[in-house]
C-alpha cells in the first residue's frame, strides 16, 4: 500500500467511513504494533495501547494535514508518543525496606573528609623527613605501584638493597607516625 492509498484511508476515516478505518488498520497495523511492543516491551500491554491508538486516530484522523510528509509518520508519531505516556503513567513498583540491602551512603562526609585530610598531613609530613631518594621511592612503591624491580632500576641500585631501603624507610615513617 502507497503513502497516497493510506493517506485516502485517513481522509475518508475522518470523514466516518467504518470500512475505510478497517482497511487502515489492516494496513498499517502490524507496523503500529511493532512500535509499541518495541517501546513498551510487553506484548499484552503493546495490544491494548494498539487499541487505544487506533480509537485516537479515529477520533483525531481529522487533523491529519499531509504537508508532504509520510502519512505513516503521523500515524507512528501517534502509536509513539500514547505508548511513551503509558510508561510514563506506570506507578513505580514499591519495594519492601526489608527487602533492601544497604541503604548506607559510602561517600565520604566532612568529618571523613578532616580526618582523611589530616592523616595525609600528617603521612607527608613524616615522608619529609626521610632521605630525598627514600622518600621517592616509598611514594613509588606504594602510592604509584611501581615493582621492587622498577624502582631498583630507577635509583640503579641492587633489587636486595631497595627492599632495605622501604622496609627502614616504613620503620622511620612507622614511628613517626606514632609520635
Amino acid at each position: 500500500m502507497t503513502a497516497d492509498d493510506i493517506e485516502s484511508l485517513i481522509s475518508r476515516t475522518a470523514l466516518g467511513n467504518r470500512e475505510a478505518f478497517n482497511s487502515l488498520y489492516s494496513a498499517t497495523s502490524p507496523k503500529l504494533f511493532g512500535v509499541c511492543l518495541r517501546i513498551l516491551n510487553n506484548r499484552s500491554e503493546a495490544e491494548d495501547a494498539l487499541q487505544e491508538i487506533y480509537v485516537k486516530i479515529w477520533r483525531d484522523s481529522s487533523k491529519y494535514a499531509p504537508a508532504g510528509y509520510s502519512p505513516m509518520s503521523w500515524l507512528i508519531a501517534i502509536a509513539r508518543n500514547h505508548t511513551i505516556d503509558k510508561i510514563r503513567a506506570r506507578k513505580p513498583e514499591a519495594v519492601d525496606i526489608d527487602d533492601v540491602i544497604d541503604l548506607s551512603d559510602d561517600a565520604l562526609n566532612p568529618e571523613k573528609e578532616a580526618i582523611l585530610s589530616s592523616d595525609r598531613r600528617q603521612i607527608d609530613g613524616c615522608l619529609n623527613e626521610l632521605e630525598k631518594t627514600k622518600a621517592e621511592a616509598i611514594r613509588g612503591a606504594y602510592i604509584e605501584g611501581y615493582s621492587y624491580q622498577e624502582l631498583a632500576l630507577q635509583q640503579d641500585i641492587p633489587l636486595n638493597t631497595m627492599r632495605t631501603w622501604l622496609r627502614r624507610s616504613l620503620m622511620k615513617l612507622k614511628e613517626c607516625l606514632e609520635r
